[in-house]
């Protein structure tokens, strides 16, 4: 490819590594040609070594006119940290964790002292001259280094839609209920994206619906996200009440914030554009649905991560729990006023937690415990979200509280 062929199709080709950078176009205005074709050279690089998905790429540091890698079979993760014959596991797991969270870049020195660790030597990748080391040229590295390998999140907020009586159905309306929510999620995030309230939401299929999470990271992220549920189920819910036919699912759903490990899986020739993500907030959102009624909004008992953005009141208490986190998204629902329904401007959004009736206008908060079907037991609970409308009548999602006594054998 000639250099100055780059100003338009390398960076659509460096766009296409990463889906978090749509906004490269803008980016690339303070890069030169020469930083571009430098970083398709990488690119190009990485997927080599990444071998189809044989290995991970867990580190890079830049080196004089390059960058060294440590490449790793992708079974190794898992042996690094397995105990061996008479010998102890090469490192403890929480190492391993520590390598694959947040960001890849080394220093030479750490990296060599992985490499030991690991017994595994680094991989030097030539460039066609030493990166610039900006910002913007780390961010892009960063998101092709992930790519290529696995990412571990210590708190993550996901969130479950699930289709009732989805294998009940036949092919073609599991189909168009699919489909039907999936254009409730696309129509959801424009209604927020037109309120200035930013998502960048992933999805994954969980054969009866999809995980839904925000990429970016922090608790206005994980509220917003928390937002961007209700206003799904509200675009469903007006479907619903038009629809004739079975085009249209009903819903149940559920919130939880946990550890998860976010990969891309190998489609042809190269890793997919699309997330994927497993881990301790997907395996507790899959028991919960279980027990969810039609129409039933659950939100586990979790404890959601602080970012640095928040205010020094904030600092000394790092985590919130699932309580404090529901008060703090109910303060910022402002952002969300304005936004039209089915044509009809919402005029307030309450969301809470319900409970029991205490007298005088006072509710306690309910905890249910969730068995699933292995014998363990979970906490969550029973979320309900009123939408009101200027002229039309209001949208009421998820369940009353007196409606939950005895309703399912394993919410209790």
């Amino acid at each position: 490819m000639e250099l100055e062929d780059l100003s338009q199709s390398g960076i659509r080709r460096i766009a296409d590594y990463s889906p978090y950078l749509d906004q490269l176009a803008g980016v690339a205005q303070q890069m030169g040609l020469r930083q571009r074709s430098n970083l398709v050279h990488l690119e190009k690089a990485l997927h080599t070594h990444w071998s189809l998905g044989q290995n991970n790429i867990l580190s890079w540091t830049p080196l004089d006119e390059g960058v060294l890698i440590l490449v790793v079979p992708h079974y190794a993760i898992a042996e690094y940290t397995a105990a061996r014959e008479n010998l102890p596991p090469r490192v403890s797991p929480r190492f391993i964790t520590e390598l694959i969270s947040g960001d890849r870049q080394l220093t030479i020195s750490q990296l060599q002292k992985v490499a030991r660790l690991l017994d595994v030597e680094p991989i030097r990748i030539a460039l066609r001259e030493p990166l610039s080391g900006s910002n913007v040229e780390t961010q892009i590295i960063e998101k092709m280094i992930r790519r290529y390998g696995i990412n571990y999140i210590a708190s993550r907020a996901v969130t479950l839609f699930d289709i009732v009586g989805f294998s009940l159905l036949t092919p073609f309306e599991q189909m168009t209920q699919l489909n039907s929510l999936a254009y409730s999620l696309n129509s959801a995030h424009a209604k927020m994206l037109e309120q200035d309230v930013n998502i960048n939401f992933a999805r994954s299929s969980s054969g009866d619906g999809f995980y839904i999470w925000n990429r970016d990271d922090g608790l206005e992220a994980s509220v917003n996200l928390y937002h961007f549920m209700h206003i799904v189920l509200a675009d469903n819910a007006i479907a619903r009440s038009k629809s004739t036919s079975k085009a249209v699912p009903r819903l149940r759903a559920c919130f939880h914030v946990g550890s998860c490990y976010e990969f891309h899986q190998a489609e042809g020739l190269n890793p997919t554009m699309q997330d994927f993500i497993v881990g301790d907030v997907t395996i507790e959102l899959a028991r919960m649905i279980e027990a969810a009624l039609p129409g039933q909004i659950l939100v586990g008992d979790f404890m959601a991560h602080l970012d640095s953005t928040m205010t020094s009141a904030d600092s000394s208490h790092p985590n919130i729990d699932a309580v404090t986190f529901l008060e703090r998204a109910q303060t910022n629902l402002t952002k969300l006023s304005g936004m039209e329904l089915s044509g009809e401007r919402v005029t307030a959004i309450k969301c809470y937690l319900t409970g029991e009736h205490l007298g005088g206008g006072q509710f306690n908060i309910r905890r249910l415990t969730i068995r699933d079907k292995h014998g363990l037991s979970r906490v969550a609970f029973n979320a309900k979200v009123n939408i009101y409308r200027e002229t039309a009548q209001p949208i009421l999602l998820g369940i009353q509280d007196r409606k939950l006594a005895g309703a399912h054998p394993n919410q209790v």
